[in-house]
């Protein structure tokens, strides 16, 4: 599955929106309203939300022994 069925409304990623600064976004129903808000007529766009940055390996433990055959 692509993307989760349960995502928290937000104006940030919805269609209406657009965002002004960080904490703010202009809908075309209700006007400037906080980023974290939402409202009924909260439509999801998936291209406007920001996947989360991955976890990034930690080479530390390893040894030479691992990388050999």
């Amino acid at each position: 599955m692509l993307f989760r069925k349960s995502i928290e409304p937000r104006c940030t990623y919805c269609q209406r929106g657009a965002e002004v600064d960080e904490d703010h976004v202009i809908c075309a129903k209700k006007g400037i309203v906080s980023a974290g808000s939402h409202c009924r007529f909260f439509q999801y766009d998936p291209l406007k939300r920001q996947p989360s940055a991955p976890a990034v390996p930690d080479f530390s433990k390893l040894d030479d022994e691992d990388f050999s055959l």
